[in-house]
């Protein structure tokens, strides 16, 4: 199956999807080399994360993804799920409520499933509460949940 954007002609638009799934995205895949490039650029180096070796013995049989990698595809997951054809410029407002539900080895992969929670207009665009729900292929429980706020200007 051919994974196709979703398009939305104006923010307007979205105004009467609340509560509704929005789009799903890509699947993205996370080998070990993305997240050795993120333990150099955060500098967590814990062995879970960077040591295959080692984490063959360790409580996930693995390695695994930082939480914090996993929440940082969520830019990814919304731009290969959705756009919206009048925003000319988009800002990350911050996050309500994010959870780390399941590991994601090395090798995983994820996509993203958006639901818009809200939708408040504010000067210029409106602000969005978008629930993301990262699934990893194969499983059943999310790898993540995350409560985003983002702005958008027309």
């Amino acid at each position: 199956m051919t994974h196709r954007t979703v398009h939305f002609p104006t923010l307007e638009s979205l105004h009467g999807k609340v509560g509704q799934h929005l789009a799903t995205s890509d699947w993205i895949t996370v080998d070990q080399e993305r997240i050795d490039l993120f333990a150099r650029a955060t500098g967590d180096h814990q062995w879970i994360h960077i040591d295959p070796e080692r984490a063959k013995s360790g409580p996930f049989g693995a390695t695994i993804a930082h939480g914090f990698l996993t929440l940082s595809l969520v830019p990814e997951i919304a731009q290969s799920a959705m756009a919206i054809d009048d925003v000319r410029m988009s800002v990350n407002y911050g996050l309500n409520r994010v959870r780390f539900m399941a590991p994601v080895p090395s090798g995983s992969r994820l996509r993203g499933h958006l639901k818009l929670a809200a939708f408040e207009p504010i000067e210029g665009g409106a602000q969005l509460i978008t629930e993301v729900t990262i699934e990893r292929e194969g499983e059943a429980k999310p790898a993540c949940v995350a409560e985003t706020v983002s702005r958008r200007f027309t």
